[in-house]
């Protein structure tokens, strides 16, 4: 097998780190999903439950908005990003320090 470029090595690591960005993002959505649904009638009235609903509903939206700027961000600036991360990584197996 060949070895990979320095370009194919940035997109591959940049790859994994979308692929667990947006895999947390599912997870928060199920997790907290699964909490509405869990401890809907342990509300004392309808209007706690819809204030609660809203605010989770507030904190996905925030959470996923952040997520999908920093994958953004990540998007731009990946050549910076994940350069450096190899270039300290591939120095680390240099010194068999890894």
């Amino acid at each position: 097998m060949s070895e990979l470029t320095h370009d194919e090595r940035i997109e591959k690591v940049y790859r994994g780190d979308v692929l667990g960005a947006w895999s947390f993002v599912l997870a928060l959505w199920l997790a907290l999903g699964f909490v509405a649904w869990a401890t809907w009638d342990l509300a004392p009235n309808e209007n706690v439950r819809y204030l609660l609903l809203g605010v989770g509903a507030l904190v996905l939206l925030f959470n996923t908005a952040a997520i999908g700027a920093m994958v953004k961000h990540y998007k731009e600036d990946k050549a910076f990003i994940y350069g450096l991360d190899l270039k300290n990584l591939d120095a680390m197996k240099r010194r068999g320090s890894m």
